[in-house]
């Protein structure tokens, strides 16, 4: 888990653009799992997104009609995986963020905690190389931030590679690395 902090303006969401193939870099290049893909034809760039990229954002991304399960099988209709094969995989991703008793309910019915957590189930169910998450407690509640921090350590803990842009010293203090943002410019932050 590595945390990448920096005031407003300092480079972080466009890094994090980058990093998930939504946007291309001036110079140098990106590279993926040993494949360079700077430059990459924009349906190779999806695909690489949908296979390799999990995304976690702020504000969630659900779908509010619709149900958690099908919310979080969303990425694997994309993907071609059969009806009874999504929702295998989409139900063994809630269960194992603690939402096996609300797969039925709609986004809109869910706590915010609980959208978060539908919102990273949906991150993981194509076991992505790296998890990108953009300010993933700023809509919560401090308990509920606090709990889906813990999720997250979990996560890493068992295998998951993550990368948090935060403005929170507590979301970073959950990172194995700390990176700084300054001016366009990345560096090490200490301990």
């Amino acid at each position: 888990m590595t945390a990448l902090v920096g005031r407003s303006g300092s480079g972080k969401s466009t890094l994090l653009q980058i990093l998930g193939c939504l946007d291309t870099p001036d110079t140098g290049m990106l590279t993926i799992n040993g494949r360079e893909v700077t430059g990459a034809a924009p349906a190779t760039l999806a695909g690489i997104r949908g296979a390799e990229i999990g995304f976690v954002f702020q504000h969630f991304s659900l779908l509010p009609r619709v149900s958690a399960l099908d919310n979080v099988a969303l990425p694997l209709v994309y993907a071609g995986l059969a009806k009874a094969e999504r929702r295998a995989i989409a139900v063994a991703a809630l269960e194992r963020l603690g939402l096996g008793e609300r797969l039925q309910h709609t986004a809109a019915e869910l706590s915010g905690g609980q959208q978060q957590r539908v919102a990273i189930a949906r991150a993981l169910v194509r076991d992505p190389a790296i998890i990108l998450a953009d300010e993933p407690t700023g809509a919560l509640d401090e308990t509920s931030a606090r709990d889906l921090l813990a999720i997250l350590r979990r996560l890493c803990d068992e295998g998951a590679t993550m990368l948090i842009v935060t403005h929170d010293a507590q979301v970073a203090s959950y990172a194995d690395r700390v990176l700084e943002m300054r001016d366009g410019h990345l560096g090490e932050r200490g301990p």
